[in-house]
This record gives C-alpha cells, structure tokens and sequence, in this order.
C-alpha cells in the first residue's frame, strides 16, 4: 500500500498535518523561543514535544546526555587567537612557535569543524541536553525499524550570514583559512631558512596582511545570541511527530515495521544528540535492520535533495536508504536529486559512521541563505508549500519501506 492510498482523501490529510506541523513550531518559537543546547529551553522543547509524542506513540522517553555545548564553534575564536599570536611570534624572531601554534589551529578546525570529532572539549564545561523518542510498535513481530529524525536545539548567530549572506560568508571564512594556511606556510619557510634573509622578511611582512583574516574569523558566531530556528529545524522535528499523528488517527499500524520519530538534541553543537542516541541503543538497533532518515530544514522548495554524502562529503551516506528515499519522492511526484553537505554536517552523518544506515532529505537553498543560522530563521518565514511536500515524501518513503524493505534499488 502507497501512504497516498492509506486514507480517502490523502491530499487534504497531507494538508491537514503539514498546518499540525507549522502551528506546532509557532508554538514552540512564540512559548519557548531559541533553544540552545544544554538549556532549560533546549529541555522545555523536549518536554512538549514529549506531550505531542504521548498522543500518538506506543513508548515515550526523554533521555539525557552530558556535552561541552561551547566547544563545537569555539574554534573560530581559539584559531583567530592563534593566528595572531603566530604573527606576533614570527616578528618576535620565534618562527617555530608560530609553526606550532598554527599547526594547533589548523588542527582545531579539522577535527571540531570538519570531522565534528570532540578534540577538545573536555577543555569546556559541561551542560545536559535531552533526546526524545516516541515508538510506534508493530502489531506483529517487528521485523525492521525505521527513524525519522530532527533536530530541536537552535544555533548562535553566524555574523556574516546576518549582515551580508553567503557571499560575505564565504569571503570572511576564506580569507580567514588563506591567512592561517599563509601564516603556517610561511613560518616553516622561516624556520627552514628557504630563501635568502631579504625574501624571508617579506614573508613575514606579508602576515600582517592576515591580521584582519584573523580577527574576522573570531566574530564569525555571535555568542550573545540565539537563533529561533523554525526552519532549521523544527520543520523536520514537527514533521518526524505529524507522521506519527498521521499513523495514529487513521489508525494505521504496520504488522512487522516499528517506526521511530526522533527529537533530536545539541545538533548544532557537533551532532551530539543524535550520536549518544545511537551510542545508548546501539544494541537493540542491529537487532532487526534499522533505517534513519534525517529530516532537515523543509523551507527552500527547489533545494529539495537527497544528501547521499555528508559531513564535508567525508561520509558516504547508505546507498540503500538513499534509494528508498528517491522512490518516496517519486511517489511524491518529486525527482529528487542526490547532493552533499560540502561544508558541516547533519545528523544522518553521525548514525551512519555508527554503523545505522542513514540518509538525510533536506530542501535548504545549499548557498547558503540568508535566514541560516540568523535572526531571520523564524517561525513567520517558513514555506508551507515545502514543509507538505517534505512530509509527503517522508510518509511515501515509510510505506515503502513497510512493503519493501531495505533494497538495493527500487
């Protein structure tokens, strides 16, 4: 059965759900606002999304975990501090310390920002966050379990998207990148002694040049303030509870597939939710196959994609679930086309380095936009037009699934 077979009138049920979805994160940004990981509002979202889980899930459980919630985005100010104490170092006649001190920097990046490894953050304090996962079971024996998933912390405030969108942003960050990999470059040049006296203080003449880069890069995230974060992503959060709703009052109850809705936590602060989601019930997950699919960001309708690759493209997402997930938007009416997550990651990234397959189906303008990770991310600029198409192929990719399993292709 096809989910647009599974009721009467499917259309204005899709409808019906997708206005359950938006009035639902009205709610949450008018009572609750940003939700920062680790905060009492992070947990406050947790507990009313638990509510709504209650109304339709079998099983409800907020569960907590320990972070560092500042470590994840801290790099932007430790690097520009590095960088500018490199410069100094190199004018100080001490190259080698200039080396070391952006070697760490270059080092802080790639593993916090890049590969979301948690290098450091033992060095910050810790908060608790929450996951909330409300189960469906199966009427039968559960044979296969499937996980819709988003997100319900919201991020700081990135300054450059704010003031002058994906332009300045990339501007700022790349000059900031040239200026550490320069400094670097040219302090093991000095330290080599390369080149003639005259060429080497050019070389070190030229970092000044780099201090702007430098002090730019600290400002890159606005640690005063929180976004309200409808779009990214209480579209997907709501949206993983509507279908749930959706099973619940058409009483639709699969015989051998259990279905998971996932409230995830402390996504913007390195994916931490979802990966201590997986890490706790890591064991009862490879009982039966198990198949995650991130919902993320349901706002830019011809940035609809599957994203097949992850995490700076490093990981490879399940080509399975890719799959399925392309039939769903068929089913939809959609050809959704495959893309990657060129710089960051979302919470599919960690499920499938976990060992779960795992996708995620995004529609998210990749530039990016302007409202992304800024004040702008509220709950009066959601597309409603996006969020039903989203839910629909999410509801047509769980029936699939229900019927089919997980394929190679469909």
């Amino acid at each position: 059965m096809k989910a647009n077979e599974s009721v009467n009138n499917y259309a204005s049920s899709l409808r019906m759900y997708t206005n359950y979805t938006v009035r639902e994160i009205k709610k949450i940004c008018k009572n609750i606002g940003p939700r920062l990981a680790g905060s009492d509002q992070e947990h406050e979202a947790h507990k009313y999304i638990a509510k709504e889980m209650e109304t339709c899930c079998d099983e409800v459980a907020i569960e907590d975990f320990k972070l560092a919630p500042e470590a994840f985005m801290s790099w932007v100010r430790i690097d520009g501090a590095l960088i500018l104490l490199s410069i100094l170092f190199a004018f100080l006649n001490l190259a080698i310390v200039s080396v070391i001190l952006t070697s760490v920097a270059v080092l802080f990046l790639f593993c916090e920002f890049l590969m979301y490894w948690e290098f450091y953050d033992c060095l910050f304090p810790k908060k608790t966050s929450h996951n909330t996962a409300g189960v469906r079971k199966a009427s039968g024996e559960a044979k296969q379990r499937i996980i819709f998933s988003g997100h319900v912390d919201s991020s700081h405030e990135w300054t450059y998207t704010r003031l002058g969108g994906a332009p300045l942003l990339f501007a700022v960050g790349g000059y900031g990148i040239v200026s550490m990999l320069y400094v670097l470059v040219s302090s093991i040049l000095i330290v080599a002694n390369a080149f003639s006296p005259e060429v080497l203080e050019i070389l070190k003449y030229i970092q000044l040049a780099c201090i702007p880069g430098a002090i730019a890069v600290m400002f890159f995230v606005n640690f005063k303030i929180t976004v309200e974060g409808a779009n990214d992503n209480l579209t997907g959060t709501m949206a993983s509870v509507a279908i749930m709703k959706y099973l619940e009052d058409n009483n639709i109850r699969f015989e051998n597939t259990e279905v998971v809705a996932l409230a995830a936590g402390s996504e913007e602060s390195g994916l931490r939710g979802s990966r201590a989601y997986v890490k706790r019930h890591l064991d009862e997950l490879k009982e039966i196959p198990t198949v995650f699919i991130g919902l993320e960001t349901f706002r830019d309708y011809d940035s609809m994609a599957i994203y097949a690759r992850d995490m700076t493209g490093t990981v490879k997402m399940d080509p399975r679930v890719c799959s399925l997930v392309k039939k769903g938007g068929e089913l939809a009416g959609v050809d959704l086309p495959y893309s990657s997550v060129y710089v960051g990651a979302s919470d599919g990234a960690a499920v499938q380095k976990l060992g779960i397959p795992a996708v995620t189906l995004a529609s998210m303008d990749p530039g990016p936009p302007r409202y992304y990770h800024t004040r702008g991310d509220v709950a009066e600029n959601m597309d409603m037009k996006t969020v039903e198409k989203c839910l629909d192929i999410a509801l047509q990719t769980l029936f699939v699934y229900d019927e089919e399993g997980l394929k190679d292709k469909y």
